[in-house]
């Protein structure tokens, strides 16, 4: 147990990366859900539109994440060993990769978007409620789409950032958008101050205006400080990067795009299951992950922790000290996230009053958030793992530990359970989440291993010094 402990000094060091993070992924969670209450309060076919289109919205905040994901490896490990012109190139890479994410998504939702809202929309529902669900989330997802762009270029801004050890800035850039979208959700949804009450719509053009603060804040703030930020110094006077890094970063980074595409694409198939139980169903989960994304907070900003800190070590070739630190970290993200899912069990019977919806789906809603708080330690252990493993370059692992997980467990078991058996759509939740105990048991075996321990930059730096 007292290797798992770490002294004053390393958890003081520790909390001056995550506290950043974390106040930062709480406020915009936080704004999130403020946004998701408006919404909640004009009706549930508009709560249930916009939910189905943000199920979407996530495929592709996730996928960009991948995309950054893998040049974000290097990139770590890069400033680690003080190597800016190899960070820059990690840059480069990230503009382009994401740039090219956002047009194919752009191209998919303006032609399918219809398609893809249907495939939640189950026939056994009536037609009038199929009807409104779908033209409320056309006219959210249309608004929706010329955001894509400006978050992806935020992605490749933010991340590299963060990789230098600067949390600050990106953590600023993050509430300048969420209180700009909460801002704006109230003027245009509501029509306050003499603005056209738009609803959906207008929750949408708040969303894009967000998206456009949150770059202005990243861009303004890396630009002027140029001798802080050296890798964005002569960043975009050509997009070549060597062929030897590019390569290196396709294929370590090329698993990780993939996952966190089939990973999204997965909870949106999970979804698409429990839909066909009804849209109550549809609209008593997104109260209950709006609340739960809130509590989910600290373990995902322990999973960035452990990339920064973990990776900046394995890249200054400290093995010993970065397999101390993962075990630290992992332990501390589990303990913290316990005391979160606690917290989560005691608000569940209160957070649905708040919407203007039936009595059973709020009834529904609280049995729903019931089931991610008391799981929060197993998903806490798991992120942290899936963390630590990745931040060694093992993609190709975190690929079968993640999303492949997803498609060959999870989803067949969610198709069963929710269209041949009669459990409760409340039991075949639980289940569901309850399965993952086997990625737990995975991970501690890899993370114990030792597997990820891999300095990837090394040689490179030879090369370039040379």
């Amino acid at each position: 147990m007292k290797r798992l402990i770490g002294t004053k000094q390393f958890y003081r060091s520790i909390l001056m990366i995550a506290i950043p993070i974390i106040i930062q992924n709480a406020i915009m969670n936080f704004v999130n859900l403020l946004d998701n209450i408006m919404i909640g309060q004009v009706g549930t076919a508009q709560m249930s539109g916009v939910a189905i289109t943000n199920q979407l919205m996530f495929v592709y905040n996730v996928t960009i994440f991948g995309a950054v994901s893998g040049a974000g490896i290097f990139g770590a490990q890069f400033f680690g060993s003080g190597n800016q012109e190899g960070l820059r190139n990690t840059f480069r890479f990230k503009i382009l990769s994401c740039i090219l994410v956002g047009i194919a998504t752009i191209v998919l939702f303006g032609f399918g978007g219809d398609q893809l809202i249907s495939f939640y929309l189950n026939e056994n529902n009536d037609a009038a409620s199929i009807r409104e669900t779908l033209q409320f989330g056309r006219q959210y997802l249309n608004i929706m789409i010329l955001g894509l762009i400006p978050f992806a270029i935020s992605g490749a801004y933010s991340s590299t950032i963060r990789e230098t050890g600067e949390t600050v800035v990106p953590m600023i850039s993050s509430i300048s958008a969420v209180l700009t979208n909460f801002v704006f959700n109230y003027i245009l949804i509501f029509g306050m101050f003499g603005a056209p009450k738009l609803g959906v719509q207008g929750a949408a053009i708040a969303t894009v205006l967000s998206r456009f603060v949150e770059l202005a804040v990243l861009l303004v703030w890396t630009h002027r400080n140029r001798e802080r930020n050296q890798f964005i110094q002569k960043a975009y006077r050509s997009f070549r990067i060597p062929k030897e890094l590019a390569g290196k970063i396709i294929l370590k980074g090329t698993p990780l795009l993939v996952n966190e595409f089939l990973w999204a694409g997965g909870m949106a198939m999970m979804m698409q299951n429990y839909s066909v139980r009804g849209l109550d169903t549809v609209a008593a989960m997104n109260i209950s992950n709006t609340v739960a994304n809130v509590f989910n907070i600290v373990f995902l900003a322990m999973g960035n922790v452990i990339a920064i800190v973990v990776g900046q070590l394995l890249g200054a070739g400290k093995m010993k000290e970065a397999k101390q630190t993962a075990g630290k970290l992992i332990f501390m993200s589990v303990v913290m996230s316990t005391m979160m899912g606690l917290l989560m069990l005691l608000i569940a019977p209160f957070f649905p009053q708040i919407y203007n919806t039936t009595e059973e789906i709020r009834s529904l809603a609280t049995k729903f958030i019931i089931v991610p708080a008391i799981c929060m330690p197993m998903y806490a252990f798991m992120h942290a793992s899936y963390f630590t493993l990745r931040s060694g370059g093992n993609t190709v692992i975190t690929f079968l530990f993640d999303s492949a997980f997803v498609w060959v467990v999870s989803i067949p078991l969610a198709y069963v359970l929710s269209r041949y058996t009669v459990l409760n759509i409340v039991f075949v939740y639980l289940f569901c989440q309850l399965i993952e105990i086997l990625k737990c048991i995975l991970g501690y075996i890899l993370v114990k291993k030792g597997v990820w321990l891999n300095n990837m930059v090394e040689q490179r730096i030879v090369e370039t010094q040379s």
